[in-house]
């Protein structure tokens, strides 16, 4: 019977920590793209300079990971964006690493598989709270299907 307080407290706070999350990653993920357009935090691959326009696919790359990664951290087009930059790093990852290595820790590629997954999440739960979908399509946004913890009652 004592976890059902937190069982509540986790409920509601489950929307802000997703948003929490949503941000950070999306934050992270455009940086990446930041870095190889405009040469910014490090450059291209930390080398500095940027991906040459139009180069395949790394130009593409930062395009989709400076808009995804700004859509998804503003939450507006949340679930689209999501699947876009999901796919792309499924394909960097698969790409790029798996030839070269079977495991992540082995290829390199331990943040094109995190932010594939991360994003495939969003693709499912949405953006949680303080999203700018909720003002500018008035909150048509689903919430995320939160299974309800319920402790058996007697009867």
């Amino acid at each position: 019977m004592a976890a059902a307080p937190l069982t509540s407290f986790t409920q509601k706070a489950t929307p802000h920590a997703l948003a929490l999350c949503r941000i950070t990653i999306g934050l992270l993920f455009a940086s990446h793209g930041a870095s190889s357009l405009f040469g910014v935090l490090g450059g291209a691959m930390g080398q500095g300079g940027t991906v040459p326009t139009g180069a395949w696919p790394g130009w593409y790359a930062a395009v989709i990971q400076l808009v995804g990664g700004g859509l998804v951290m503003l939450g507006l087009g949340t679930r689209a964006a999501a699947l876009v930059s999901s796919g792309s790093m499924a394909y960097a990852y698969f790409s790029v690493h798996q030839g070269t290595a079977l495991w992540p820790i082995q290829n390199g590629g331990e943040a094109s598989a995190m932010f594939c997954w991360a994003f495939l999440l969003f693709v499912f739960t949405g953006p949680g709270a303080w999203a700018l979908d909720r003002v500018f399509f008035g909150g048509r946004e689903q919430q995320p299907a939160v299974a309800a913890h319920r402790e058996p009652t007697a009867a």
